[in-house]
């Protein structure tokens, strides 16, 4: 499945040879929330996925046109439904292309409907209270996918209307850290990374922009070996709000 996000949903690569569109940026994002990239609820991830023609006894192999970037999203979603036969191409589609894969151009052919049904995984997701209660917890770590200007406020948010700055008590681990040319990097090294940022926490929560590359955390951490993680949906889209919420510049 290509679950590319942004200027690579247009496809200007192409696609490897029948796969499907896992339509993050629309069909796959929750319509009854005003932040990006929101998971949906059962009944429409369920419905989205049968459309696909993902069964239950499927194994998915999910790539984006970035590398590994919002492939991982998609594969968190389906793992937080319960859904554990899926696989990240590490590198995705340059690394596809750059293996002499074959591509093809996009297209809407049919497929026969699926049986997938999700089951949701309770802690998968939590949401900006939870996320609250973890900054407090001192068993827990909040890790930040986004840029270290980004999270120290020197670099101004993608989003209009956002502050800028940090959660207090939040570790800044951006996500390209963890990656080479696109592919993650070998578990030792991922481990190292974590082992650094989380001062040796096991339970961690990750967070980034809108819930996309907080995913290539979570997916870097459990390469690393990490067991106890959870994604802030909302992330910075929701915590940056001009709210009650505290932020932090600064490192």
């Amino acid at each position: 499945m290509d679950a590319s996000v942004g200027a690579h949903r247009a496809g200007a690569l192409g696609r490897i040879p029948g796969a499907r569109r896992f339509d993050i940026d629309g069909a796959l994002s929750d319509p009854a929330s005003p932040l990006p990239h929101t998971m949906p609820d059962a009944g429409r991830f369920t419905e989205e996925m049968r459309a696909l023609g993902v069964n239950a006894s499927d194994t998915v192999v999910v790539y984006d046109a970035a590398g590994v970037y919002s492939s991982a999203r998609a594969w968190w979603m389906l793992r937080a439904t319960g859904f554990d036969r899926v696989a990240v191409l590490d590198g995705g589609l340059p690394a596809w292309i750059a293996a002499d894969g074959p591509t093809e151009e996009h297209g809407a052919e049919p497929v026969e409907r699926g049986d997938f049904t999700a089951r949701p995984r309770d802690g998968w997701f939590v949401d900006a209270d939870e996320v609250a209660a973890a900054l407090d917890d001192p068993d827990r770590v909040v890790l930040d996918a986004r840029s270290a200007g980004r999270f120290e406020g020197t670099a101004p948010e993608p989003r209009e209307g956002l502050r800028g700055g940090h959660m207090p008590g939040s570790v800044s681990l951006p996500f390209t850290g963890l990656q080479d040319e696109g592919r993650m990097l070998p578990p030792d090294e991922l481990r190292e990374h974590f082992e650094r940022a989380a001062g040796g926490r096991k339970r961690l929560v990750v967070s980034c922009g809108s819930g996309v590359t907080a995913c290539v955390l979570a997916l870097g951490a459990e390469l690393a070996g990490y067991r106890d993680i959870a994604v802030y949906d909302g992330s910075w889209s929701e915590w940056g709000l001009p709210s009650g919420r505290p932020v932090r510049t600064g490192r």
